[in-house]
């Protein structure tokens, strides 16, 4: 079975980006949206990044726009709400869908290895998270209510 480092996603100019550069890093993967009433978790998220990142740590967000149409703006206005309204830090990706015919193959991996409440593979809602350790393996997943301040103890554990 192939580690989530070995994935490529698409980057917020378009690009190709191979997740390679994670390789040994604890991440915290996330659908996020700017429009949502837990946007801000974009302040714990970072929080999380820069607290841990010397540490072998990485936040990376995948914006998603199939909730409630809560993330419309493209690559440049998110990449530009992020920085200004959270001072975000952390690789913010190309907008992807998370569920569906055309859902990303990381996600679907992701959803596979961590099946949410009653083994649901589909993703509920934005803010979304799962927990990768360092050989790349899906260790958790969060529900949106899940504050990132509390999965603290469990990233302290994979550090």
């Amino acid at each position: 079975m192939t580690a989530i480092t070995d994935f490529t996603v698409e980057s917020a100019d378009g690009s190709a980006a191979s997740l390679e550069p994670y390789r040994d890093k604890v991440l915290l993967i996330v659908n996020t949206a700017s429009k949502c009433g837990f946007t801000p978790q974009y302040d714990g998220l970072e929080a999380l990044h820069r607290d841990y990142a010397e540490r072998g740590f990485e936040v990376l967000a995948f914006p998603c726009n199939q909730f409630g149409g809560q993330e419309p703006g493209d690559a440049e206005e998110i990449a530009n709400f992020c920085t200004l309204t959270y001072d975000v830090t952390f690789p913010v990706f190309a907008k992807i869908d998370v569920n569906g015919a055309g859902a990303d193959p990381l996600f679907e991996r992701l959803k596979s290895d961590a099946p949410g409440v009653l083994g649901s593979k589909a993703i509920k809602w934005n803010f979304t998270k799962f927990l990768i350790d360092r050989e790349g393996s899906v260790v958790d997943r969060y529900a949106p209510t899940t504050k990132p301040e509390d999965i603290r103890k469990d990233i302290e554990k994979l550090l």
